[in-house]
């Protein structure tokens, strides 16, 4: 390569400030999360509407910042090692923060409710058919939460031990599609368990969160196909 075709290549990168705001971008998730995760669980007790939009402007800044950083990555060219590594992995601490958060609302939302049930009589039919919907839904939130960590953790051992044989490591296109809708849905379940919203009725929460665990066993069951050779390595 010629000096003038190196310079040429170098300059068709973006600038370090594009690379540093761009890094920023994906660490940023983090301290979003985490201040979703204490406004959330600090509004169990003090139930202020400010709180309950703070959190959610949290939350759906985390989200968006996984939609821009890859793009501005790929658009301005700072793609690197560090951002393909933490994007991920921010990702999946979204899954093991966000999700096992709202499920604790939920369960708090079903004890809210047993607890008026005992104050003022209500009947058991009030209960189940309450806004939040009632303990199956919170059960299958935590269904659902189970298989978003259970999934990650045995597509990791997967890849880990595939690694050796050089296989793609590279996601396909449903974990592309289970992450890419797993942002969505977390607004979409907070909004519905902090602010009762009506269209966001539990029976529509409930087939949601149905279709994303369906989403997540296909996943697993994918990547498994994907890499049973390594089963037959030694």
């Amino acid at each position: 390569m010629t000096p003038k075709q190196d310079q040429k290549q170098v300059s068709s990168r973006g600038t370090r400030g594009q690379f540093i705001f761009v890094t920023c971008l994906t660490l940023s998730r983090a301290p979003l999360i985490a201040l979703f995760m204490a406004g959330a669980l600090w509004s169990l007790r003090y139930d202020a509407v400010w709180l309950k939009w703070f959190n959610l402007v949290c939350l759906v800044l985390s989200s968006v910042t996984d939609l821009f950083d890859g793009m501005l990555a790929r658009k301005w060219r700072v793609t690197s090692r560090f951002g393909a590594v933490c994007d991920p992995m921010l990702d999946k601490v979204f899954f093991i923060v966000v999700f096992p958060t709202l499920t604790a609302m939920l369960f708090h939302a079903c004890g809210a409710m047993h607890s008026l049930h005992i104050a003022f009589g209500l009947s058991a039919g009030t209960i189940q058919t309450a806004p939040y919907g009632g303990i199956a839904h919170a059960v299958t939130m935590l269904i659902l939460t189970v298989t978003y960590i259970v999934r990650d953790q045995w597509v990791m051992a997967l890849r880990a031990i595939a690694a050796g044989g050089g296989a793609d490591m590279k996601a396909n296109m449903v974990g592309k599609i289970r992450t890419a809708l797993s942002f969505p849905i977390g607004c979409l379940l907070y909004c519905h368990i902090a602010f009762g919203w009506r269209w966001l009725t539990a029976p529509l929460m409930l087939a949601i969160e149905v279709f994303a665990i369906i989403l997540n066993l296909y996943s697993f069951v994918a990547y498994t196909l994907r890499y049973r050779t390594a089963f037959s390595e030694e």
